[in-house]
């Protein structure tokens, strides 16, 4: 049965695909829009597009009026140019003004999109949802400042279900673009031993895990964490990168605490103006963290069964940034090359 659902955040990377996998598997999609230049590839899928803030309960309640559920995918993400308190007026006051309209317009659920980031460092992995909270940063404490009021509006008998995403990647995000360059171009160098886990989900797999959330009684109520289906090392994600890429994989490694100090200065300087600092603690923290989840009780209660394993991912997202000009396209092998030599025209390496 054809469902109307709202999607906030659906210019991102996260609600875009769920915004058009919802409406290609026939349900009514409407996007709740701050910008309306963003919106141009999802009103041509369909989607119903309401322009408004987030921060605007008017804004939201207008949106999401008659619709049957909302997927709250929206938030601020890490960057240099907002304050904190910008963090919590959207991660927070817009989490609030979901849950406030959804209760005055009788919304039969509200899917949340959290964040595994939420457990901070896993000292004792894998983490499932009773694994303790440990924020790392004003993104990671005012998603889970969010997160516990749905968990609020759940005890007062709201129909919710929260979601905890691991690291997300797939084609068509750019976050892991930079690792990717480094890589491709000899220079990446690994900070630490390498070892720590980095568990991520695939766009597709995860879309598919709150496909699962919206639809099942079973997830009324509950917390899960969505995760791929296997955890990598930085070492091993590392390796598919540079095989995807057909490059050497890189050797160099340099110790932790020097580069820890250097991210701090750059904080210290460049946050007071502004300004995103090209080097932080956070980044450092990337390689020394720990970040593997059990996703165990999606599996039992939800039937989530995630597919899509690094290697491949990891792969098609390289194949992505190739063929959207982020990254430079494959150089023929020295055997192709020869074979696409036209007769009576030497190659460069056979001259």
């Amino acid at each position: 049965m054809a469902r109307t659902i709202l999607v906030t955040g659906a210019t991102g990377f996260t609600g875009g695909n769920l915004a058009r996998r919802l409406a290609a598997q026939g349900d009514s999609v409407r996007a709740l829009v701050r910008d309306p230049a963003k919106a141009s590839s999802l009103a041509a899928r369909g989607i119903d597009v309401r322009i408004g803030q987030l921060t605007s309960l008017d804004d939201v309640i207008g949106a999401a009026r008659g619709c049957d559920q909302i997927h709250h995918i929206a938030a601020v993400f890490r960057t240099a140019g907002h304050p904190d308190s910008y963090y919590r007026e959207v991660n927070v006051g817009g989490t609030q003004n979901v849950l406030e309209a959804a209760r005055r317009l009788d919304c039969e659920r509200v899917v949340h999109c959290s964040t595994g980031g939420v457990h901070g460092h896993i000292a004792d992995p894998p983490a499932s949802e009773t694994y303790r909270f440990g924020p790392g940063d004003v993104y990671q404490r005012t998603k889970l400042e969010a997160e516990l009021a749905v968990t609020a509006a759940a005890r007062r008998g709201q129909r919710v279900t929260i979601v905890r995403p691991g690291p997300i990647y797939g084609e068509g995000d750019l976050r892991f673009l930079k690792l990717y360059r480094a890589v491709a171009r000899g220079v990446f160098v690994m900070i630490g031993s390498g070892t720590p886990k980095l568990h991520m989900v695939h766009i597709d797999d995860l879309v598919d895990g709150i496909g699962l959330c919206s639809a099942r009684e079973a997830a009324l109520g509950e917390v899960f964490i969505l995760a791929g289906p296997q955890a990598p090392t930085l070492k091993e994600i590392v390796h598919h990168i540079a095989q995807s890429l057909g490059v050497p994989e890189p050797r160099w490694r340099i110790p932790v605490w020097p580069v820890m100090a250097a991210g701090l200065l750059c904080e210290s300087i460049c946050v007071p103006l502004r300004i995103d600092p090209p080097l932080h603690r956070r980044r450092v923290a990337f390689f020394t963290h720990h970040r593997e989840f059990d996703c165990s009780k999606a599996m039992r209660l939800l039937g989530y069964a995630p597919k899509v394993t690094p290697a491949e991912g990891i792969s098609r997202t390289a194949q992505w940034y190739r063929s959207a000009g982020y990254l430079p396209q494959a150089r023929p092998s020295s055997a192709r090359r020869a074979a696409m030599t036209p007769p009576g025209r030497h190659s460069p390496a056979s001259k």
